[in-house]
Formats: C-alpha cells, sequence, structure tokens
C-alpha cells in the first residue's frame, strides 16, 4: 500500500456548509452524497438538463510518517467512465507528523451532465489517496399535453 504509514483519511465528503469552531472544530452540515434533479410538465426532457451544484469538499486528514507538503488532487470520473481532467481541482496539504491533522475545506462547483454515479478521485502526489462516490439520479414528470 502506498500509504500504509501516512497520511491517512479521517473524512472526505461533500456537505452543504462547514462550521469551524474557536477550537478548530469542524462541524460538516448536511452532508450529500445523492443529487436529485427534477423536470416537470408537459415538455420535460427525456435526459437529464445539466445541474449545476455549488458545495463544499471536505478532506480530513492525520500525517502519521507523512511531514510537508504534498499536492492534492480531486478527479472527477463520469459515470461512464470517463475521467474529467479538465475540471479537476489542485491543492497543497502540509503534514507535520504524527497525531496532527491537515483539514482541506474548498468551495466547490460542478456541473453534472447525466445521471448515474460519478466518483471523484483524491490523488495525493499523482498516487490514488482514496475516492468520494457521488449518485446523481434525474426524475422526469410530464404533466399535461404537448402541443
Amino acid at each position: 500500500m502506498a500509504f500504509e504509514d501516512g497520511p491517512y483519511i479521517k473524512v472526505a465528503c461533500f456537505c452543504e456548509s462547514v462550521i469551524e469552531g474557536k477550537d478548530g472544530v469542524l462541524s460538516l452540515i448536511r452532508i450529500i452524497d445523492t443529487l436529485t434533479s427534477t423536470a416537470s410538465g408537459p415538455e420535460a426532457p427525456d435526459s437529464m438538463p445539466p445541474l449545476d451544484v455549488n458545495f463544499k469538499l471536505v478532506v480530513m486528514s492525520v500525517s502519521g510518517l507523512a511531514r510537508g507538503r504534498h499536492e492534492l488532487r480531486l478527479l472527477p470520473e463520469l459515470p461512464s467512465g470517463i475521467r474529467e481532467h479538465d475540471h479537476a481541482f489542485n491543492a497543497s496539504i502540509h503534514f507535520e507528523g504524527e497525531g496532527k491533522g491537515a483539514n482541506v475545506l474548498v468551495d466547490y462547483g460542478y456541473q453534472f451532465e447525466q445521471e448515474g454515479l460519478y466518483w471523484f478521485h483524491l490523488l495525493l502526489d499523482e498516487q490514488l489517496w482514496s475516492k468520494i462516490p457521488f449518485y446523481v439520479r434525474y426524475n422526469r414528470i410530464t404533466t399535461g399535453t404537448r402541443s
């Protein structure tokens, strides 16, 4: 295993908001791993229209034996298996060793263009560290008559 001596992930998720207390403790509000897009009306499209979402990316980790600055990358993978390199996010993360934590909190926006299971790959120094699953559903409701 590439990270058997650290760093270790405590939390990797998307949520609606984060509150950071004066003592540095984080409270994650509305952790999100599934969204449902609904279109209704006589002309409701067969396929899901693009869905713009803004949320917080939260990665909480513990250093273990890791020290120094490392590059964190978030790489989306579509339900089709295609990885979207042009929508990747990069950030630096600094590890101080032992049990000291390092947190990354980022405002992250993404446009979901199809329904299904997305995977957000977390790469540390270009090695797979973990993946965050995110499921998008589409509900189509037709009402009335089409003209």
